[in-house]
């Protein structure tokens, strides 16, 4: 599978379709891999921290969630890539494994928002199987209490971890998780647990084309994301020509 180097982070050149089929084939290889669902936040978060860029470049797959990581790689050649947005990736990938009979389990949130995540997947994909879920608190766990989460989610006899953290939180769990779950695989979806729970409106599909999702998004949470979106939008810009030009390089590392 083919990678571009954007900013030093390797990200894939997939879509949703060949995103899901990779997927597919890891749960049934049982081959371990979690995947990072990146957009420009993320690679700006690989800036600045050498580790959440290790993180990405250790991953199996990085999707590029958000139109100017597409036309980035657009412009390096590859034609076939396209936004693999995460709420439609969880989507795709749960409507495909409901044929497989995959099992999942959901980690992150709160308990509220996981019951009513729950409710309205099974409703909308018939035969999703959601084996159990967790809400862990808004700090970092003891060892005794990781242990119990990891057990959690093994004994459910689950394939799919779906991680609704944010960046770079989940990118961290998955990355120090990923070797002790017995799932083969973890997906890190951030605020698409909130999205199709039904708490957060989604930007209609022309504005995600556009572009300019982050200024709908900065529009609905202005008092949360208005230093996050006002800094990295900026930043990505200039350092994304920088490359395009030759002006600097960007290595990756692992």
């Amino acid at each position: 599978m083919t990678k571009i180097n954007v900013l030093g982070v390797g990200v894939s050149a997939v879509n949703i379709p060949s995103a899901v089929e990779i997927i597919d084939s890891w749960v049934k290889n049982r081959l371990r891999n979690y995947v990072c669902v990146t957009s420009v936040h993320g690679i700006v978060e690989s800036q600045h921290h050498d580790d959440i860029k290790k993180i990405h470049n250790a991953a199996g797959l990085v999707t590029p969630d958000g139109m100017p990581l597409v036309w980035f790689m657009k412009s390096a050649g590859q034609s076939q890539v396209d936004r693999v947005y995460g709420p439609d990736l969880m989507l795709a990938v749960m409507k495909m494994a409901a044929e497989r009979q995959y099992k999942h389990f959901l980690y992150g949130a709160t308990e509220d928002t996981l019951e009513r995540l729950r409710t309205r997947l099974e409703t909308k994909i018939a035969g999703l199987r959601i084996v159990g879920t967790h809400a862990p608190p808004f700090r970092p766990l003891s060892p005794a209490e990781d242990a119990e989460v990891i057990q959690k989610i093994n004994a459910s006899g689950a394939d799919i971890v779906w991680v609704g953290l944010s960046t770079p939180k989940q990118e961290r769990w998955m990355a120090s998780h990923i070797e002790h779950l017995l799932a083969p695989v973890a997906l890190g979806v951030g605020a698409a647990f909130d999205f199709h729970a039904g708490l957060k409106s989604q930007a209609p599909k022309i504005v995600q084309r556009s572009g300019f999702e982050w200024l709908f998004r900065l529009a609905t949470e202005p008092r949360r994301l208005w230093k996050r979106y006002l800094t990295i939008v900026p930043y990505f810009v200039v350092h994304a020509i920088c490359q395009k030009v030759g002006l600097k390089s960007y290595l990756p590392n692992r």
